[in-house]
């Protein structure tokens, strides 16, 4: 039995909706990481990391590979990065209105306390 497309992209944003996982993913942005070196970037418990890393890498956005004694994590492909960087842009764009509406209330502000 298949899933509707849409509860599979709820799924994939409910997979998405944790801090640590989205900084992982743009952390890989900039290429493929040691696990020591993601643990140094974020401020998380190694087996806190470990959960997160398991279940990016089930969901297929993550791959890892042993090197030695090392695993190193990349992004699975480049539509993870596309993803983030929409999320960027609409987020810039929501700030960026809100920044405008604020402005706007600060004159409102100014003008009725200058007269």
């Amino acid at each position: 039995m298949s899933v509707p497309l849409y509860e599979a992209k709820a799924e994939l944003f409910r997979l998405l909706g944790h801090p640590v996982r989205i900084r992982v993913l743009e952390l890989l942005q900039d290429g493929p990481k040691p696990v020591r070196e993601l643990l140094a970037a974020i401020e998380v418990e190694a087996t806190g990391l470990s959960q997160h890393l398991a279940v990016l890498r089930r969901s297929g956005l993550v791959t890892a590979q042993r090197e030695g004694s090392t695993v190193v994590y990349a992004l699975a492909g480049g539509k993870v990065a596309e993803l983030l960087r929409a999320a960027r842009q609409l987020l810039t764009e929501k700030l960026s209105g809100q920044n405008e509406l604020l402005s706007e209330l600060l004159a409102t502000d100014a003008e009725r306390g200058a007269s």
